[in-house]
């Protein structure tokens, strides 16, 4: 491996969102293109809000992403170097315990502030360039709230340099906070790592995507049938691009292909119907024995489930959509329909009175020519020359023929066109509800 080191450093507070999983994904991504190291880092210091369901829900996701962790840490685990490195900066006068007075009562009466020296702190950022920023009006600010309870910025800066870190790739509200990590690494004698602040993710009305604004964890996808490798392509995407034309990328390709400096510097928008697109893409890509198994769908008749598979790609952009399909719009390949007369009949014209009785026979005289396992196209050579017919003489068109087949056939106003149903139900079936329809129409 190479020395780079890139971290992901969630806070296990509540669960993430998809712009917390895409700094891991860019940090994960830089890593393996430079052949380096990816740790995640739990931030835990904040023991009221942390819970064990929170960091089990991150581990969940970042597996799901199929993300691998090269190394991981727990930031509470770290509380005696902590405390060392902040006995150390009292020591040197580079921080001090400070008496306080309390703004309610109970509150802590002592803190200890980092001294400040002031003046210009100037960082080169990957994505955005040289950032000089002064200090001065900071103050002597707060490192630790005791020496067993250091705040964000020593904690950070410590485990950082204890891990290797080399690249801190992270959101753009970290910038303000950077200053005060370089005052801390340069009383400590730390290396400052590389810079890069990576835009923030908006929602779709470009206000900041936040849990609390109803954004989805990681796992909701996928719970919803949304594929890992169409959200890591989909993440990646946000704020980054490849310099071409291309949109769909594997991991491995994307590692490949991933470039700190193609980061743009303009925030990205979460769009949830963009990421069903791109998922619909990659469900498309599945075999129909992939397809079937990672959707967990299942029929009555496996052989006609296996064939209706293009039926449920063309239509379906999720999984739990594809359930959806099958459990309703295409639910009579697997039982009869239940059909209604008036609906049989609705394409009839008003001259021609009880002609659907005898269109519905004249197709079964048709369909009964057919070979077993007939194609698609097979059917439909065999079905529009009688249809085109119907249409050149003026009685009712090739509606008033390709309806009540349709309908007959499916029971359903909207459904795949009566060529691929029969195809797919085969001449038997076909024929068993076509002349179903036509005991209807006898009554």
């Amino acid at each position: 491996m190479s020395g780079i080191v890139t971290r992901f450093a969630p806070s296990p507070t509540g669960l993430l969102h998809a712009g917390n999983y895409r700094t891991a994904v860019f940090a994960y991504l830089f890593a393996k293109h430079e052949d380096g190291t990816f740790i995640v880092r739990i931030e835990d210091t904040d023991r009221e809000r942390s819970r064990p369901e929170y960091e089990a829900n991150i581990f969940e996701s970042l597996a799901w992403l199929d993300l691998p962790i090269d190394r991981q840490y727990r930031q509470s685990e770290n509380a005696g170097r902590h405390r060392e490195l902040l006995e150390k900066l009292v020591s040197a006068g580079s921080a001090y315990i400070s008496k306080e007075t309390p703004k309610n009562p109970g509150e802590r009466e002592e803190v200890i502030r980092f001294r400040n020296p002031g003046g210009n702190i100037s960082f080169p950022d990957v994505i955005r360039g040289d950032i000089t920023m002064d200090v001065t009006d900071l103050g002597d600010f707060v490192i630790a709230r005791s020496f067993e309870e250091p705040v964000f910025h020593l904690a950070v800066v410590v485990d950082d340099a204890d891990e290797g870190v080399t690249h801190v790739i992270r959101g753009e509200d970290h910038i303000a906070n950077t200053p005060r990590q370089i005052l801390i690494q340069r009383a400590l004698g730390f290396t400052t790592p590389v810079y890069a602040h990576v835009p923030l993710i908006l929602d779709t009305d470009r206000t900041k995507l936040s849990k609390r604004k109803g954004a989805k964890a990681l796992t909701e996808y996928r719970d919803q049938g949304v594929l890992p490798e169409a959200m890591l392509n989909y993440l990646a995407f946000l704020g980054w691009n490849p310099g071409d034309d291309r949109e769909y990328f594997s991991r491995d390709a994307l590692i490949e292909t991933f470039d700190l400096a193609r980061i743009q510097k303009g925030a990205a928008i979460f769009d949830e119907t963009k990421l069903f697109s791109v998922n619909q893409h990659w469900m498309r890509t599945l075999s129909a024995e992939d397809f079937i198994m990672r959707g967990n769908l299942s029929a009555n008749n496996q052989r006609t489930l296996y064939a209706i598979v293009p039926l449920l790609k063309e239509r379906a952009r999720t999984f739990a959509e594809a359930r959806s399909v099958l459990a309703l719009e295409l639910a009579f390949f697997f039982s009869e329909p239940v059909l209604e007369r008036d609906r049989l009949t609705i394409k009839e014209p008003p001259d021609r009175s009880g002609m659907t009785r005898p269109t519905l026979e004249k197709l079964a005289e048709l369909i009964r020519t057919l070979p077993d396992g007939v194609s698609v196209e097979g059917v439909k050579e065999t079905v529009m020359p009688f249809a085109d017919a119907k249409e050149t003489e003026g009685k009712g068109g090739r509606g008033a023929v390709l309806w009540p087949l349709r309908y007959a056939l499916s029971g359903q106003e909207r459904s795949p066109d009566p060529f691929t149903i029969t195809a797919i139900l085969g001449k038997d079936e076909a024929l068993s509800r076509i002349q179903k329809a036509v005991g209807i129409l006898e009554k």
